[in-house]
């Protein structure tokens, strides 16, 4: 219905295809279903098990974890020009538009001699432009095209386990993590919708 919620926590994830192929499953086998997009930084392994397992979906790679990768090897005298061109990029009103202007932007950075630039963003402007193909509405851009929601919600996280300092197991700072991300979801995210899924049409329903 367009609110956010969060759907599982785990302890103990690492960053590989086996953690997150689990994390996943876990999920599967509790009934998730309809899956259309998923979000994140550039995680080899998130990637790999979202083509394995949830094969409608497609993969969006955060575009403020991009745009940070590609400004780390630019130096700071062009550091501000490629911010303004980068945003320039993301502006762009049709996919097509955006891998255009990208190319003319890597081409410029490769001009100033920032050729590990040029290709970081190359390498990565097609999977951190999903959020602009035709299926997924407009009014919905500026929403699924970052992880910020979650990043948001990791900063409230690290601020009260950093509080504790050190805990006896794994199981208790879970518990700490629940009892903060219950909070979060049924005092802030439970109040306002998200998104609009009226604008998915009837695709929602099909999906589900």
């Amino acid at each position: 219905d367009g609110r956010r919620e969060v759907l599982s926590v785990a302890e103990g994830m690492k960053e590989d295809a086996e953690s997150w192929r689990g994390f996943i499953t876990g999920m599967l086998a509790r009934g998730l279903k309809g899956v259309r997009l998923v979000t994140g930084d550039r995680c080899a392994g998130l990637v790999a098990a979202v083509n394995e397992l949830l094969p409608e979906a497609r993969y969006q790679r955060c575009m403020v974890h991009f745009e940070r990768n590609i400004l780390a090897k630019v130096n700071p005298r062009n550091r501000e020009w490629a911010a303004d061109a980068l945003k320039a990029v993301f502006a762009m009103e049709s996919r097509d538009k955006a891998l255009e202007k990208a190319e003319s932007v890597a081409k410029e950075l490769e001009t100033r001699k920032l050729r590990e630039a040029a290709k970081c963003l190359r390498e990565g402007i097609s999977e951190t432009t999903t959020y602009l193909l035709d299926d997924y509405p407009r009014e919905h851009r500026r929403r699924i095209r970052t992880n910020n929601m979650i990043e948001r919600l990791n900063r409230e996280i690290r601020r009260r386990t950093r509080v504790v300092g050190s805990f006896p197991d794994g199981r208790s700072a879970l518990m700490l993590v629940c009892a903060r991300v219950r909070y979060v979801t049924s005092n802030e995210w439970s109040t306002r919708r998200y998104l609009d899924m009226s604008r998915l049409g009837e695709s929602v329903p099909v999906a589900n």
